[in-house]
Parts: structure tokens; sequence; C-alpha cells
């Protein structure tokens, strides 16, 4: 069984819709796949029904935008209650400063004789329904200023590049409690690549196990080998959750392929049951299902 828990659509900042991407799934081999995007969860109802036609199971989820220590990260939680009051408010005032920030970094980016809009920002977001720096990368790459997504972050819109602006995200601990409060489970998104390692070492992952993390995304390609075998060392010493995933974002982001890495069966049951508890603490509910 391949099962990739971490992809994204154009919900988000993906370049696929939901369907799309769940046919690419079906056709890469998958036989489940999570869709998981940016602090939303606008995409399920349409990657559900996609599921179900093309016969694979589906793993309902979104990637939290939070901090630690000052630190950007990410909480992958899976099969939380979209409706509940805690989460809801929650992901509404991460997506709020998503766009608020818009405008200021498009202001900066005309002030270093850029081109953009925040109209072509929106055009290139088209229906997402958290709008963010990837689509401003994206319209400086349709204004052709620069080549591709990664450039645009590394010149322009990276954490202490001209045109960053910062934005409100949720607060690491209070994320994972409010993802267990609304019947999910949740997951650190590539804890130990993109510069994070450093605020989140052993300690501290044994200190959010307590407050109710349930895993870390171990197979990631930020993640070199040996990082990977360290940290699925400490997952096994804290009785964590190990998860693997492509983080696809479908044209948007390269060397993510669907399926390059992926979860073994057994940690995905641990997932299931898991949140089948968080389910039944929250609501009373009992079963554990994907979809």
């Amino acid at each position: 069984m391949r099962i990739d828990l971490h992809t994204h659509s154009r919900v988000s900042d993906g370049t696929q819709t939901p369907t799309e991407l769940i046919r690419a799934a079906a056709a890469a081999g998958l036989d489940v796949i999570a869709l998981t995007d940016h602090d939303t969860c606008a995409g399920w109802d349409e990657a559900a029904e996609a599921a179900d036609r093309v016969g694979i199971g589906l793993v309902r989820g979104l990637e939290i935008s939070a901090e630690e220590a000052g630190a950007s990260v990410h909480l992958l939680a899976y099969l939380p209650a979209a409706d509940h009051p805690g989460l809801a408010a929650m992901l509404d005032r991460i997506r709020q400063g998503r766009d608020a920030r818009v405008p200021q970094m498009v202001a900066r980016l005309r002030e270093l004789g850029s081109r953009i809009t925040v109209a072509e920002v929106d055009r290139v977001a088209g229906p997402a329904a958290a709008v963010g720096r990837p689509h401003v990368a994206d319209a400086l790459v349709g204004l052709g200023e620069v080549q591709h997504r990664n450039e645009a972050f590394d010149r322009l819109l990276g954490r202490g590049r001209p045109a960053y602006v910062d934005r409100w995200a949720a607060p690491l601990e209070e994320a994972i409690r409010t993802v267990e409060a609304a019947g999910g489970v949740s997951v650190l998104a590539h804890p130990w690549g993109r510069g994070t390692r450093r605020h989140l070492p052993e300690s501290r992952l044994a200190e959010l196990a307590g407050v109710g993390l349930a895993g870390v995304e171990v197979a990631h390609q930020d993640h070199r080998p040996q990082v990977r075998r360290e940290l699925a060392e400490v997952a096994d010493r804290l009785g964590l959750i190990r998860t693997g995933s492509s983080d696809h974002h479908g044209t948007g982001k390269v060397d993510h392929e669907l399926g390059c890495h992926t979860t073994e069966p057994e940690m995905l049951d641990a997932l299931l049951e898991r949140a089948g508890r968080a389910r039944a603490a929250a609501t009373g509910d009992t079963g554990e299902r994907l979809g």
C-alpha cells in the first residue's frame, strides 16, 4: 500500500484542482492520499467525491501556519471537525493575516521596481481560499521578473528579504491543543528542515508530545537521509507516529512528485486509531475512517 499524507491543491498554493490532484495520485499508483491545503478545509468535499470515483482512500487534513520561538513551523492536522468553533476561528485569523500582507508585499515589490499589482496576484490565486507568498511569487514568474518560485523566495519574499512581510501564525502548542479539541490528530511537517531543527530538538518534541502532538513527518525532501534516520529514532523513543510524504504542489514546487516519500501502513493505522480516540473524546463518535 502506497500512502502520501501531505499534498496541496489550488485551494491553497498547489496548481491542480482537488479533482486533478486525486486523479494524479491514482495515476501515480497511490492507494491513500491526504489533502492538506494551507489553513483551509475548503477542498475536502471535492477531493472526497473524486477519491470515491477513482477508488483511492482520502485522509482529510490541512497544514496550519504556526509559530515556535519566533520561527515559522507547519502543523499537519488530520481528520479534525472543520466546523469546530475554536479551529474555525484560528484558521480565520491566520487567513486574514495572509490576505492583509499581500498588498504590503506588492507595495514593497513595486518600490523595488516590479510591475506587480494586487489584481495580478488575485488573478494568479484564482479560487484559492488561502492566498499567500507562493501566489505573489507566481505573479512575478508570470511577469518574467523571476524564473520560478524558489528564485522569488530566495531573492525577495523569504524571511529577511526586501519584500518579506510578517503575519500572525498560531502558537504551536495552541494549534496542537486546538486540533485535538476538534477531534483531530497533529503531526509536525518537515520539523528538521528549513532551519527549524534548532527550535524543535528532542527535548522540545517530548514536551509537545505531552500536550497532544501525535507524530512527526520524517520522510520529506527537506530532510537529508541522515536527518531522516535521526528523526525516526527520536520519534520511536518518544512514541510518536512517523509519516512520510511528497508535499506535492503540482508544478508549483519542483522535486516533490506524488509518492516520492510515503507513510508505512501501520503508521496510518496508528494515526487513524488516535484520530478515533480524539473524535470520541470531542464528540462521542468512535468511528475510525478515511474520507
